[in-house]
């Protein structure tokens, strides 16, 4: 028989789709989840705790094969004693460190020669590594980072002028990156699956767009992106992947400058919301193939199964209603919509929706039509 089973430290929308992954190829989850997750009721054995509690981890991941991750907040202590407790950690504590602390990220890419923006940071006071920073030479706009704990917009800072410092007034952190503001041609996220024995395969590139913060859409495959320069993003996935030892999922976002130059923004080791496209999308979604590679089974073929295939994230305006979820699905049956089950708040991600076209403008706007009325945006 069959068996194997996987702890996700997390219980978000992530977890959840993993959840919906698993089944098929015999893979039994549980899930590390706070009280107040309710993404994976009913979907997984649930194990309510702290993630930041070493007993609340050692005790959920009695049993598993392999643990991994809905996000990157994990302690380092904490992970440290699972891997002493002789747990198996996908991806590896190097690959989760170097999420962890944005300033760690940036010094490990400077030393690895990768380009990135133009930065400076380490602990201290802001408002000096601000002045200092333009002395370089550079000019506003900036952004600002903490080292730690930001997503989502969360811990970053847009600064058009000086005036804008006052927005970081009293805000603490152990160390800050400073960064030039890019004036890029397109963002971009490249996605790759790698495994512990070293198979990997790169999805499409995709078009990704933020607002303060938050992905809003992405497009698969990126449009208008020249052969050469997707081929090259999905090369530098690949190595950063083989240089931070990640197993399974590792998102790669991307700054594409009008000459073409790629410079990397952040990263991700894990199922990402860049890749919620592949769900229907691709013939192996970036959900299952990140359960086969923590596992170390054959990965699943990334060949996308239409010419473009949309992702519209819902953001909470309104909470999700029923009935005009019924119009949604009535009004285009073949737009894919993805309920994470997690209780309303404002602005906080609800749902996603996936449409796939042959024409990526046409995929947009039905995809954002759908998303609009399930967040009550239009009625």
């Amino acid at each position: 028989m069959i068996s194997h089973k996987v702890l996700i430290i997390g219980g978000g929308q992530l977890a959840r789709m993993m959840a919906q992954a698993a089944p098929s190829l015999g893979i039994e989850l549980r899930v590390l989840a706070s009280p107040s997750d309710t993404s994976v009721v009913n979907l997984a054995e649930v194990v309510v705790g702290d993630y930041r509690n070493v007993n609340d981890v050692l005790q959920a991941a009695k049993g598993v094969d392999v643990i991994t991750f809905d996000h990157e907040h994990v302690p380092r202590a904490v992970l440290e004693e699972l891997l002493s407790a002789g747990h198996v950690l996908r991806p590896s504590l190097k690959g989760l460190e170097l999420v962890q602390d944005k300033l760690h990220l940036r010094e490990q890419l400077a030393k690895w020669g990768v380009p990135q923006p133009k930065w400076h940071g380490g602990p201290g006071n802001v408002r000096d590594m601000v002045r200092d920073f333009l002395r370089t030479g550079v000019a506003w706009p900036l952004v600002v980072k903490r080292s730690v704990g930001g997503y989502d917009g969360k811990g970053v800072w847009v600064l058009r002028d000086d005036s804008d410092l006052s927005s970081l007034d009293g805000v603490e952190s152990p160390g800050w990156v400073v960064e030039e503001f890019c004036e890029f041609r397109q963002e971009l996220s490249a996605q790759v699956a790698r495994s512990p024995h070293g198979q990997g395969l790169a999805y499409q590139v995709v078009q990704t767009t933020q607002v303060d913060g938050i992905c809003t859409n992405v497009i698969a495959p990126a449009p208008d992106l020249d052969e050469a320069t997707g081929i090259a993003a999905q090369r530098l996935a690949m190595e950063l992947a083989s240089k931070s030892e990640v197993t399974g999922m590792l998102a790669v976002e991307l700054f594409c400058m009008p000459d073409g130059q790629l410079l990397v923004n952040e990263l991700a080791m894990r199922p990402h919301n860049s890749g919620h496209w592949s769900i229907d999308g691709a013939v192996t979604s970036q959900f299952e193939n990140h359960l086969r590679a923590v596992l170390d089974l054959p990965l699943g073929s990334v060949k996308p199964t239409w010419p473009y295939t949309v992702m519209v994230n819902v953001l909470g305006v309104n909470p999700v209603d029923e009935s005009v979820l019924n119009h949604v699905l009535a009004h285009d049956p073949g737009a894919r919509v993805h309920i994470y089950g997690k209780e309303f708040k404002l602005g906080r991600k609800l749902a996603h929706v996936n449409v796939s076209d042959s024409d990526p403008s046409r995929a947009l706007a039905r995809a954002q039509h759908a998303a609009d009325r399930l967040s009550g945006t239009i009625r």
